[in-house]
């Protein structure tokens, strides 16, 4: 190896003071520089409003997007402090907002007695990854105001005023040198406070959108706390106990559960701590899940509901159809790094299983008509296990006894390198062709679907395995389906659904993403599946070389750019493909398979709450939400085939 001749002593060893770390590194402190980052500002701002909330002192927040993209946020708790903070011999608001960790987090004998913000980054954050930011405090019969640049302080905190109200009122504009846009999403930042709402009983958000001619506003207020919660998570289903059952006990931990059963046959149990949500759960989840299960088989087996030699119902049973949502308050949470994802407290465990059982047990002693009617449900479930279990094997038997366990129409790629792999699930024979003459065999597969598509959102899994169209994709995949899905065993890097342009195609390309939802939910979370898009136009001019449209707006700028060129409109022919099967494999490689020129769309987990409940309304029984859903959003229908 080359020694690479430079000289590294002590002069080479870079020190990073205050918050050039964070502008250096943003990507460790708000977990990336793209539109979900950009959020994460807002939600650092608000979570310390809503800290105040939890500890008594705020009832309001109001978060404003005003015109380009400022974002202000005014509560009403007790206001940041503003004498001279003992240690920086800087007023202590200056110092929450110039130095990582600082904050009234830290030690039971703090200001908060329980918060989210735990690592006291936060409001430094946003300061440092900010062009500017501007604080207004009013506590202490004072208005107080301090501005900041890019970290820096440029107006040190003054007392401008008088008044005897108390709050904070955070403004700032997000650096356009860090992030990679700064147009917030509304509907994004309108999920996150419902959620924040539910989440702390009595506490109101308002959201005002300023940068349109017409302002959008929503308000988010819920004194039924989780139940309102559950009750919205469950509005387009069928329920099977027509109230949540609430559980609510203080403690060194307190402890708040809401639990209702659908008909459906996902479940969907969403845990938080300190308002946190912890998409990976941890060990609160893990108690709710070990208490429920030992409650309702100790329940079925005292009435004798359930018979010995059935044994017991597995937790997968028991959970079929329940929506649920866990918040537990910590005192001290050890979170796996400051994304805080997943909840490590040992002690939680075992005081969410204490208060589920008792709890729990007593409402399906109060209630013994709900309790037959849940318990009904899981032993159907226990037996569509079986089900799907001897139809999973009899699979497996069946792949094992032919010469490849790979689906017989798959065109695999030579490749064996997952990440290098991609596999593309086209509609239909005739475009399946088309790819698999044009396709790079070197790195891409290509898996043919034919005829009509099984709606998982009504099928349980023994349904699935063994589907005529499902399994294909199953075993194209190679990482199995629900529980036993393991995402490091997928046979693809990149999974591509390429379906035409037309009503056919968005059906097949909406039932497959269900199919990958709540069956392969690791899949799209992973960010391995994909939309192809095809084009839907192509211009073409004896002696010029072809153009793809993709979209309206691509027709629209090409056709100015042929005029600038001296081509008028008329001279250029107009070809609106209606399906894939109409390119020859040269054109679909060239448009929709190349690397080099091809349009991907990254499908994305956001927000798994509005997934599940856009999955409900479009592949549900429930006719009524789906008109509803049809009659809001047609007017954004393009190239309808009528």
């Amino acid at each position: 190896m080359e020694k690479f001749e430079h000289e590294y002593g002590a002069e080479q060893i870079q020190v990073l003071e205050g918050l050039e770390a964070v502008r250096k590194r943003p990507g460790m402190y708000i977990g990336s520089v793209s539109v979900r980052g950009l959020h994460h500002l807002v939600y650092e701002i608000v979570d310390n409003c809503v800290d105040e909330a939890l500890a008594g002192y705020c009832t309001e927040i109001n978060v404003k997007i005003e015109p380009g993209n400022v974002i202000s946020v005014q509560d009403n708790g007790r206001g940041i402090p503003v004498d001279i903070h003992p240690k920086t011999k800087i007023s202590a608001a200056e110092t929450v907002y110039t130095k990582l960790h600082a904050g009234g987090k830290f030690g039971g004998d703090s200001g908060y007695k329980v918060s989210g913000g735990l690592h006291g980054v936060g409001a430094s954050v946003v300061n440092a990854l900010s062009t500017w930011v501007e604080v207004t405090i009013q506590r202490d019969g004072g208005i107080f105001q301090m501005k900041f640049e890019r970290g820096k302080t440029v107006e040190p905190l003054t007392r401008i005023g008088d008044s005897k109200k108390t709050g904070t009122k955070v403004r700032f504009l997000a650096d356009d040198t860090i992030f990679e846009t700064l147009e917030y999403e509304y509907e994004v930042l309108e999920n996150r406070f419902r959620e924040m709402a539910f989440l702390t009983k009595g506490l109101k958000i308002t959201l005002e959108d300023l940068r349109e001619e017409a302002p959008k506003k929503a308000e988010f207020h819920y004194e039924g706390g989780l139940s309102s919660f559950v009750e919205f998570l469950n509005k387009n289903k069928e329920k099977l106990n027509s109230k949540p059952i609430y559980i609510e006990k203080d403690g060194e931990v307190p402890v708040e559960i809401a639990i209702q059963y659908t008909t459906a046959y996902s479940e969907n149990i969403y845990s938080f701590v300190n308002n946190i949500n912890t998409i990976e759960g941890g060990t609160h989840l893990e108690g709710f899940k070990r208490a429920l299960t030992k409650t309702f088989n100790d329940y079925a087996k005292s009435h004798n509901l359930l018979k010995d030699k059935d044994g017991n119902l597995q937790g997968e049973d028991i959970r079929e159809g329940i929506t649920a949502v866990i918040s537990v308050k910590v005192k001290e949470p050890q979170f796996e790094g400051q994304t805080k994802t997943k909840l490590g407290n040992s002690n939680v465990t075992g005081i969410v299983q204490s208060v589920v059982n008792e709890e729990f047990a007593a409402y399906l002693e109060e209630n013994p008509a709900v309790a037959k009617a849940i318990l009904e449900k899981c032993i159907s479930a226990s037996r569509a296990r079986e089900a799907a279990r001897k139809a999973r094997e009899l699979v497996r038997r069946k792949n094992a006894l032919e010469t490849s366990t790979l689906p017989g129409k798959l065109a695999d790629c030579s490749e064996k390198n997952a990440e290098d792999c991609e596999v593309y699930i086209v509609e239909g024979d005739s475009a399946g062709g088309s790819a698999k003459q044009g396709r790079d065999r070197k790195f891409q597969a290509i898996l043919p679907l034919w005829g009509k598509m099984l709606n998982v959102e009504k099928a349980r899994a023994d349904k699935i395995y063994g589907n005529d169209k499902l399994n294909p994709v199953i075993l194209a995949i190679g990482a199995g389906i629900g529980a036993d899905f393991d995402i490091t065993k997928i046979r693809y890097g990149k999974v591509i659904i390429m379906a035409d342009a037309d009503v056919d195609g968005a059906h097949i390309r909406t039932l497959l993403l269900t199919f990958f939802f709540r069956y392969m939910r690791p899949l799209i979370e992973n960010g391995n599946v994909y939309l192809a898009q095809p084009p839907l136009y192509k211009l073409s001019k004896k002696g010029m070389q072809d153009i793809y449209c993709y979209t309206d707006e691509d027709l629209d700028k090409s056709f100015k750019e042929l005029e600038e060129k001296g081509i008028a409109r008329d001279q250029v022919n107009i070809q609106r493909y209606k399906g894939l099967g109409e390119m020859n494999p040269e054109q679909l490689w060239e448009t929709t398979m190349n690397p080099e020129t091809r349009i991907l769309v990254k499908v994305k987990l956001e927000d798994a709450i509005k997934a599940d409940e856009i999955f409900t309304i479009l592949m549900g029984d429930d006719i009524g939400p789906r008109r509803e859903f049809i009659e809001a959003n047609a007017k954004y229908v393009k190239n309808l085939d009528v």
